[in-house]
């Protein structure tokens, strides 16, 4: 008989980095890249919290779910201020453990809330469309560069 323990450690397949974005400074405009160097602080050119909260991921697939509850046509992943989307791979199933994303490896630490800006970019509420699709927050474990269609794996 399976373990739950062997349950949660299996999953579909790999998953792939669908998009990164980096913040230079607290209010400004997301920036799209397609590769970026991961430091043990952060991403390289991005305004972070270094530690448990440097890097922010979301589920590509959390997007249209995230457009049809605030009732918006278009849905960006700037618009959402994260970091990485990833796609392919369940982000939710992958909390409190690491993942090697191309050359880096991060560890999922905590669900990322969404912010009130969420109400002026999604129109009145976009806060509530986005909380349980907001993502998570990750620490960088180990550095290394990582661009858009890199694997993403459980470590």
């Amino acid at each position: 008989m399976e373990t739950l323990a062997d349950l949660r450690s299996r999953h579909a397949g790999a998953g792939r980095l669908a998009w990164i974005g980096l913040r230079p400074a607290r209010h400004a405009s997301v920036q799209a890249v397609d590769h970026v160097q991961v430091m043990l602080s952060g991403l390289e050119g991005d305004h972070a919290r270094p530690g448990r909260r440097a890097v922010t991921v979301i589920q590509a697939e959390h997007l249209p779910v995230i457009a049809s509850l605030a009732k918006v046509d278009e849905l960006t992943p700037d618009m959402l201020r994260r970091n990485l989307v990833i796609s392919g791979i369940n982000l939710a199933a992958l909390k409190a453990r690491r993942i090697a994303v191309g050359e880096a490896v991060l560890e999922v630490t905590a669900p990322c809330a969404p912010c009130s800006r969420m109400e002026r970019t999604l129109g009145p509420g976009g806060y509530n469309a986005m909380r349980g699709h907001g993502g998570f927050y990750a620490e960088v474990v180990s550095s290394g560069a990582i661009s858009i269609g890199s694997e993403v794996l459980p470590v």
